[in-house]
């Protein structure tokens, strides 16, 4: 009686990988690729009917990839935030202008 090997979702894997690359070295294009192949991934398991392994690397790529969008947004978020509000400072006070 032979017992069907489960492998490992490739998609998965890359999801991963371009999660932690997201975080590192490619950070737009790294975080991208990890949510794109990490629902990819989920898919392919879903359907396979347990043939295929690998959800836990695919939510964890999916997790760093959004993890790397939102941090990038709430930065952006906070340095208009915060420029905007030494901006409406120096207006309130009447100086605006007269920085140079």
């Amino acid at each position: 009686m032979s017992v069907p090997v489960k492998t490992t979702s490739t998609l998965a894997i890359i999801s991963l990988v371009a999660g932690i690359l997201g975080w590192t070295l490619l950070p737009l294009l790294g975080s991208v690729g990890a949510i794109i192949t990490g629902h990819m991934a989920r898919g392919e398991i879903r359907r396979s009917a347990g043939a295929i392994d690998g959800d836990g690397l695919a939510i964890a790529g999916l997790v760093l990839g959004w993890g790397s969008v939102i941090g990038a947004i709430l930065s952006v978020l906070l340095v208009v935030v915060f420029f905007g509000g030494i901006a409406a400072l120096l207006a309130w006070l009447g100086l605006s202008g007269q920085l140079g």
